[in-house]
């Protein structure tokens, strides 16, 4: 897997923070992402850290299927992210890993598991069916592929809260979860809430593997 981040920490915070400002009480994302985040924070930062990012989101009690405002969540990011950011070499890192941890969740979940059955090893089918699937996941934006070739398209995301790292980590664990392989990444804003990912995968390593 290859994937890009760039952004410094200063920059990194400040747009979590416009982000966070551009969130209406609308604009909610399922609980089991915000349960996922506090997980990596448990596992590198420790049972203080976690508290912390609970205080600072108002977060005490998560149900996974219940919808939350993302401008918690927004917050949850930013102070794990500084938390952790020295142990995983920078603030994009530590988005990337909770992008991940993301996309594993969702995954495990009934809706994920439809849709991982429904497109193992085609990762074309995946890309086709991850508008719907955010749909399920969180309130607001759009998403779809434009195609580029065989194994390569660029991902599209419209009004999405999440800078582009985090989602460089769902979109990549999600197409190596029904077996793509070689998977490249790089995503670009194009906007404050609009950004596009190219995305490639090894059509040779998926035949084989």
């Amino acid at each position: 897997m290859h994937v890009g981040t760039e952004s410094s920490c200063g920059g990194a915070a400040w747009e979590l923070e416009q982000r966070r400002l551009a969130a209406t009480d609308d604009d909610q994302a399922r609980g089991m992402f915000f349960q996922g985040a506090l997980s990596v924070v448990s596992s590198l930062g420790g049972q203080g850290s976690v508290a912390r990012c609970r205080g600072v989101a108002g977060m005490w009690e998560i149900h996974p299927f219940l919808m939350y405002p993302v401008a918690r969540y927004l917050r949850m990011m930013s102070t794990a992210a500084r938390l952790l950011g020295p142990q995983l070499n920078g603030f994009d890192r530590v988005l990337l890993r909770m992008g991940e941890q993301a996309a594993d969740d969702f995954m495990e979940s009934q809706f994920g598991q439809e849709l991982t059955r429904d497109s193992a090893g085609c990762p074309r089918r995946l890309l086709e069916g991850l508008g719907e699937a955010y749909r399920v996941a969180v309130s607001y934006g759009e998403r779809y592929p434009l195609w580029t070739g065989e194994s390569s398209a660029r991902f599209v995301m419209r009004r999405d809260f999440m800078p582009v790292a985090y989602h460089e980590g769902v979109l990549a664990c999600a197409l190596e979860s029904v077996g793509a392989r070689e998977v490249r990444v790089r995503g670009r804003q194009v906007a404050m809430l609009d950004s596009e990912f190219e995305v490639s995968w090894s059509q040779r390593a998926l035949a084989q593997g």
